[in-house]
């Protein structure tokens, strides 16, 4: 390795993970190549097509082929509304500084404009052709009105006119009503009406109503195994005459508007972040549009109109057959067809958190003052884990504080109440809740005021960065002593996505972590400013450093014909620092593997730059979450969990945590996790050097390939004593 590109200073291999080192960038390193990293925007797109690539395999249960087609939909909702909408921006500000592959912000939306038109109409089709045949053979129809008998249709009018009519509002568009504002993500029906007095013609919007459920039952009497909806827009279109008495219905439609929903926030110490994050959540309602999508039958005259009040380009106008917003098929999923969906799984408790006799009260605190325990989830439970450790936090007459962060949470949770509870009962708590997360600030505003009431010390980190990390720590008296028990997680404090979302969380009762983290809870409530940890690497001021160490590392390790070898888990990875430096790791030989969900910058089997590295990915029932760094070490592995993805913002601009994982049992299962996950005996899609993604379901003998989540469920579920998967 180039000895001119990176210094490794002499801690390597002291107890700090945080030892400062040099790390010289030359973007223009001749023994690395142009164009050496893939575009961000099309991989998050390449993404996408493979969770559309579930709803078109017909191998998956048709309610969850109907769920992954909403997933796709809101998905690409959340692109535009962020990812799109900031590429606008640049160039509207004229910051349009180049994206991570060099192209400028306009040739990039110009590239995702003809690829989104691909993806949804393909999107629709996987609808019409595959998903409703699949869905129809299984009994569950989604009907047009034209289909219905007369009796069918007087009973929908009957429901239209009782549980429908009273909350619509149709608008009016004339020189006295200015065109209305079109809320972003809802259904809207246009329509074209004519006086026959006067025979002027007239447009009208109406919204179809989000606080009405979008399919309705035909027949709430038919039997479970022949049920008939018909969507909301389209009972509320074939009753048009009952909002507009007296004029001729000449063309009504649907369309739907995409707006700039991304929150900016101008951070000032002396403001008050809470009031003015809300000042820019009322702002994200009126953000310019920059989607429109519309059903195929639009004629030309409603299309001009909608087009010229939204002021949207024809490259943002999609054309699609209807029905729009396939998002509404997650309402499907509420549907009692155990036989459509994927079989039920009751996650186990972790075998160390079981009581010692069958009928005992469980003790979470000396399960890990016993040893260190890792969980997984959702194989594992998490009520019976992290929530039941902060609710006997709680009730703990000897615990006397409760330090934590929240970023995302239920609505319901049992995670606040526990905090409350804890708070109200006299001892010392507190939560640094993260109000600038992604979509869920309203929600986080109102939990932050409720844990104030309560007399919890709320916090909302340091000006500037979002608090990403995942942390819980308990101090309690024992024996005259105080004692740290903590956790350290990939995955929010959340015990509904817990179900869908897979992580991992690590349980320890070791004082070097729990004096890490005290450390750490105070530089985030206070003035503190720490540079040393022990078992942790935190973002933004040690963990890229921490990571380029490592994996220089296990370049000057493979250099020198010692064991060398790197395991990444992540959901993206797009630094270019990072990549770069497992470029030069695989030019030294470093045989390197990367599970990936979701974004990938990384050009695997390149020659002479990367021909060392395997990208996989893996999607299917529950979402891969957590996050995973595996360093062989020469024969001592490394390996850490964490919060942090290998992106700029986890990096540089959020305050993120991983812990490194000291047990020879937890080594070794995320080694076997790994054996498993990069086997080519089990389902998963490869990345080749040219951004392509093959998903491989059967080996040359076309035997079916094995279902990785599937796997463990069944191992997880085996494991009745302590001990790795096998």
């Amino acid at each position: 390795m180039d000895g001119d590109n990176i210094t490794l200073d002499a801690g390597v291999g002291s107890d700090y993970l945080d030892d400062d080192f040099e790390i010289i960038e030359d973007p223009n390193d001749p023994a690395l190549p142009e164009g050496r990293y893939l575009d961000r925007e099309l991989s998050w797109l390449a993404f996408n097509r493979r969770v559309l690539e579930l709803a078109e395999d017909p191998s998956i249960p048709a309610l969850e082929r109907a769920n992954f087609l909403a997933i796709f939909s809101s998905n690409l909702d959340e692109f535009f509304m962020v990812r799109v909408a900031g590429l606008k921006r640049r160039i509207l500000t004229g910051l349009a500084v180049p994206t991570n592959v060099g192209r400028g912000p306009q040739e990039v939306l110009d590239h995702i404009s003809l690829v989104v038109h691909e993806l949804q109409a393909r999107h629709a089709a996987a609808y019409q052709d595959l998903v409703k045949p699949a869905l129809d053979e299984a009994g569950i129809h989604i009907v047009a009105w034209d289909s219905l008998d007369q009796t069918e249709q007087d009973h929908l009018t009957e429901v239209f006119s009782d549980d429908i009519f009273p909350v619509l509002m149709p608008l009016a568009v004339d020189p006295a009503h200015p065109f209305p504002y079109i809320s972003g993500l809802s259904l809207n029906l246009s329509v074209r009406v004519r006086n026959p007095k006067s025979d002027r013609q007239e447009f009208a919007r109406l919204k179809v109503p989000q606080v009405l459920p979008r399919f309705v039952r035909v027949n709430p009497k038919e039997r479970s195994k022949d049920l008939r909806f018909i969507s909301l827009e389209d009972l509320i279109a074939n009753h048009l005459l009952h909002l507009f008495p007296g004029m001729e219905v000449l063309e009504h439609h649907v369309f739907r508007v995409t707006r700039n929903e991304d929150v900016e926030i101008e951070e000032d110490e002396t403001e008050n972040l809470i009031q003015a994050l809300e000042k820019e959540l009322l702002k994200r309602r009126f953000g310019p549009p920059i989607r429109l999508e519309i059903t195929e039958d639009m004629d030309d005259v409603t299309l001009g109109l909608i087009v010229r009040e939204l002021d949207v380009t024809e490259q943002e106008v999609y054309r699609l057959p209807a029905p729009l917003d396939l998002g509404g098929l997650f309402e499907l999923s509420k549907i009692d067809r155990p036989d459509l969906k994927y079989p039920k799984h009751v996650p186990t408790t972790n075998v160390y958190l079981l009581p010692p006799e069958p009928n005992a009260r469980p003790d979470i605190f000396k399960a890990i003052a016993r040893q260190d325990i890792l969980v997984h989830h959702p194989y594992e439970s998490f009520a019976t884990s992290v929530q039941a450790f902060l609710e006997q936090a709680a009730a703990d007459p000897d615990v006397l504080a409760i330090k934590q962060t929240l970023y995302r949470t239920s609505g319901d949770s049992p995670i606040v109440e526990a905090l409350i509870a804890a708070a109200e009962s006299g001892k010392q708590v507190l939560a640094l809740v993260e109000i600038k997360a992604r979509f869920d600030e309203q929600a986080n505003i109102t939990w932050a005021r409720k844990l104030e009431k309560a007399g919890v010390h709320v916090v909302y980190g340091l000006v500037g960065l979002k608090t990403h990390c995942k942390l819980a720590l308990v101090v309690r008296r024992e024996k005259g002593k105080l004692k740290h028990y903590s956790h350290i997680g990939t995955g929010n404090y959340n015990p509904k996505t817990s179900r869908i979302y897979e992580d991992f969380g690590l349980f320890t009762a070791d004082d070097q972590v729990g004096k890490d983290l005290t450390r750490l809870f105070n530089e985030l409530s206070g003035y503190a400013i720490e540079k040393k940890f022990k078992r942790l690497l935190v973002a933004p001021l040690h963990l890229r450093k921490g990571l380029l160490k490592r994996i220089a590392q296990e370049a000057a390790n493979a250099e020198a014909g010692l064991p060398s070898g790197i395991k990444i888990k992540l959901n993206s990875i797009v630094d270019e620092a990072i990549i770069d430096g497992l470029y030069r790791a695989s030019q030294a030989g470093v045989p390197i593997d990367i599970w990936v969900r979701g974004i990938c910058g990384i050009k695997p089997g390149v020659p002479g730059v990367s021909e060392s590295i395997r990208v996989r990915s893996i999607l299917g029932r529950y979402l891969e979450h957590s996050r995973i760094f595996s360093f062989a070490n020469n024969g001592d592995p490394q390996i850490f969990i964490g919060s942090s993805d290998m992106m700029h913002r986890n990096l540089d601009r959020r305050v993120e945590a991983l812990v490194r994982l000291t047990s020879p049992e937890h080594l070794r299962e995320i080694s076997t996790l790994f054996d498993l996950a990069m086997s080519d005996a089990v389902t998963s899609w490869w990345l080749d050097q040219d951004g392509e993604w093959s998903r491989h379901t059967e080996n040359e003998a076309g035997e079916k390939l094995i279902d990785l989540q599937d796997r463990l469920m069944y191992l997880t579920s085996r494991r009745k004593r302590p001990g790795i998967l096998r």
